[in-house]
């Protein structure tokens, strides 16, 4: 049955896969629609456009179709996939060198914010959150998110710092403007929604359920480009990207494994 007060929400989120499907085919089957003069960066748009095509865009329907049919496991899924979206696309817009989808960007990015504001605004947060039975293992989950949150700000400022002490950028593939966007991206975007999610889950609030699912569901995807890319990257000879996989596995596994623990522990609805 169609909640009404998502309706916003999932009009937005049709245009979304539209555009999404748009955005990643072209950038698989358009030749030359990448103009930037970096191969680790091109070699990282490819990987990006394979796991959008064939993992994001396919999720982000099959839970928009069942989310319009009231599965409230599926709200979860799809808000985490238009997360997903709205992170992505970002580096498309402030990254790519610029490019005739362009415009298709901005809408995306834009798009995303205003699905996710009408869809977390929107969502029956108390309905949902009484759907996880007593026994759900939230301390495993929200442990794992400080964790992984932890880690990645460490990661981030560390290598800050480092350019602070000695001028010079970590050997990461990015130049100063790359570190910059990924960098600020990682910290505003996903290090604090983890330790918002994390603590609220732990005190089993209701939008800790939500921020949970949400995150972990976009962490696994994004984890999923960020394998597939440096596999891309290691195959093309670039040094060091092959000792990043085990890590963007690890992380990938771990939110999985954290997306089904607390999907499998609603109630059925």
């Amino acid at each position: 049955m169609l909640d009404t007060k998502l309706k916003p929400a999932y009009v937005l989120s049709i245009f979304i896969a539209v555009l999404t499907l748009v955005a990643s085919a072209g950038g698989l089957f358009i030749s030359n629609l990448y103009r930037d003069n970096s191969s680790f960066v091109l070699i990282g748009w490819y990987g990006n456009d394979l796991v959008t095509l064939f993992v994001a865009f396919p999720l982000l329907v099959i839970t928009l179709i069942m989310s319009i049919r009231g599965s409230q496991r599926a709200q979860l899924v799809w808000l985490g996939m238009l997360d997903y979206t709205l992170y992505n696309y970002a580096f498309y817009l402030f990254g790519a060198a610029l490019n005739r989808f362009f415009l298709i960007y901005v809408a995306l990015f834009t798009l995303s914010i205003l699905a996710l504001i009408f869809g977390l605004a929107n969502i029956d947060v108390n309905s949902i959150s009484q759907k996880f039975q007593a026994r759900t293992p939230v301390n495993w989950v929200s442990s794992y998110m400080m964790l992984w949150a932890i880690l990645l700000g460490i990661a981030w400022i560390g290598q800050w710092l480092s350019f602070v002490v000695t001028g010079q950028l970590p050997q990461s593939g990015l130049d100063m403007d790359g570190f910059k966007l990924v960098a600020t991206l990682d910290l505003s975007l996903v290090v604090s929604g983890l330790v918002l999610g994390a603590i609220w889950l732990w005190k089993r609030r209701h939008w800790g359920y939500v921020l949970a699912a949400m995150f972990n569901v976009k962490g696994f995807t994004y984890t999923l480009v960020l394998t597939v890319g440096s596999l891309l990257q290691a195959n093309a000879g670039m040094e060091g990207t092959a000792a990043l996989v085990p890590l963007w596995i690890f992380l990938g596994m771990a939110c999985l494994i954290s997306s089904l623990i607390l999907l499998r522990n609603m109630k059925r609805e």
